[in-house]
């Protein structure tokens, strides 16, 4: 059964961190592009950050540049969101999505690419 499972998610407080993690069973990641997006409620779902499957090439959102990091490690079949410096704008539930073939991380971010997607992960930022 291919899955890609999110975890990692909570609630922190304004400027806290927290690290997502996105594992994926019955298949394997290598040849993947993996992006990490976000939907608000009300909002539609955006794409916050990309990385290639060799990991080379990545891409944020502005709203995220300098406070987010994408990494992925293959030999684990996961790939990693580190968000420091959180903000209550970064409240949102949070999913990992897998490309299925070959694309670009700007493919990838404008959720133009055939991908598997995970559940989600619950993310909140308040005092």
């Amino acid at each position: 059964q291919l899955q890609l499972v999110e975890s990692g998610g909570g609630l922190v407080q304004p400027g806290g961190s927290l690290r997502l993690s996105c594992v994926a069973s019955g298949f394997t990641l290598d040849y993947s592009a993996i992006g990490w997006f976000r939907q608000a409620p009300g909002k539609e779902r955006e794409g916050v950050s990309c990385i290639s499957s060799s990991g080379g090439s990545t891409k944020y959102a502005d709203s995220v540049k300098g406070r987010f990091t994408i990494s992925r490690d293959n030999a684990k079949n996961t790939v990693y969101l580190q968000m420091n410096s959180l903000k209550p704008e970064d409240t949102a539930v949070y999913y990992c999505a897998a490309s299925r073939g070959f694309t670009t991380v700007a493919a990838m971010m404008e959720q133009r690419a055939s991908a598997y997607w995970g559940q989600g992960t619950q993310v909140t930022v308040s005092s």
